[in-house]
């Protein structure tokens, strides 16, 4: 499910990596179905829909000359990869024809108390959105039942697909309809929203193993595998296909990698980096990289390679180790460590 399925290809041809970023999050799909949980594109009544080569046109032209998207990120702190998400979302909808960005991470506050956060605020022809966005990634069980949402987990194992679905089809999408968002909105002259979801991201497989994928996951879902540190040996002796792997930065999460040939690692450079990787590290997320007819070394797998206890082990506290990890978004200010977003 896309709104704009002939420009798939388009990420992929993209030389900047925010420009590639801001690619993705517009032409991704989903992880669940719509007709399993309602989820509406922030730009489905945009009329780049009906012109897609304009949005493609935008983005190209964006490549060439990335200031203005660099600028827009340099104006914050990017902590988290939520954040980052929901900042490229920003800057697209303020260029999107027939779209109106009226607000963002409003906060709704109860006293001194804040309730929490509603992402955006969109106006269209359809209507006002209250317009919820959030990127995952969770990894399948390599025992039980994969349709379970709640057996999907975060790479640090205590986030989980169905608490995160509870959290936002309880928790936020409900929020701008209390007393508290409705006198927020009020003041903006607003008198009535449509609550509506957006989740990306991606979901990975076990090897060995083999797990069904959670119950109202999109049939085309954007996916990869995951593995124990143990098991690496035997998977690199079954692969046949070729291509380079090499652990790729929390930074280029989003899009599949582009990397040059100076910024290939060569098999021995993958060696010492995985001797020399401590037992008890977070889970590491590597691509294998394949080069295009044009030269390009682009990512065509990706997987998650976590320590051998994982997810029984918590040594690193889990997901907070993830959430401490230093994010640096491109074309944004580096940062470190800062409370869990997304």
């Amino acid at each position: 499910m896309t709104l704009f399925p002939t420009l798939s290809s388009l990420p992929q041809h993209l030389h900047t990596p925010a420009v590639r970023d801001l690619a993705w999050v517009l032409l991704s799909p989903p992880l669940l179905d719509p007709a399993y949980c309602a989820q509406r594109h922030p730009l489905s009544a945009s009329s780049w829909v009906a012109a897609p080569q304009q949005l493609a046109d935008w983005l190209q032209q964006l490549d060439r000359d990335p200031s203005t998207l660099s600028a827009w990120l340099a104006q914050h702190s990017i902590r988290r990869l939520g954040l980052y998400y929901e900042r490229l979302w920003q800057f697209a909808l303020k260029a999107a024809p027939g779209v109106e960005l009226l607000a963002a991470n409003l906060a709704i506050r109860n006293g001194g108390h804040t309730l929490g956060e509603l992402d955006l605020l969109l106006q269209d022809d359809l209507g006002i959105h209250h317009q919820e966005l959030a990127i995952k990634l969770y990894l399948g069980p390599q025992a039980g039942d994969g349709g379970d949402a709640e057996q999907w987990l975060g790479p640090g194992r205590q986030d989980r697909l169905a608490r995160k679905l509870d959290h936002l089809l309880n928790h936020q999408l409900p929020l701008s309809a209390r007393p508290e968002a409705q006198a927020a909105l009020a003041e903006r002259g607003i008198q009535q929203v449509q609550p509506q979801l957006w989740l990306a991201g991606y979901l990975f497989y076990p090897w060995p193993g083999h797990s069904q994928p959670p119950r109202g996951a999109l049939t085309d879902h954007l996916r990869g595998r995951w593995l124990h540190r143990k098991d690496w040996p035997a998977f690199v002796a079954e692969q046949k296909n070729g291509g380079h792997w090499q652990p790729i930065p929390r930074q280029t999460w989003l899009a599949p990698a582009r990397v040059s040939g100076e910024q290939l690692w060569s098999i021995s450079q993958f060696n010492q980096w995985l001797s020399e990787l401590e037992q008890p590290a977070q889970a590491q997320l590597l691509a294998r990289f394949e080069q295009d007819s044009e030269g390009a070394w682009q990512e065509v797998e990706r997987l998650f390679l976590v320590a051998d206890e994982w997810p029984q082990w918590s040594g690193y506290k889990g997901e907070q180790a993830l959430a401490s990890s230093a994010f640096v978004a491109p074309g944004s200010r580096i940062v470190g460590p800062s409370p869990t977003r997304g």
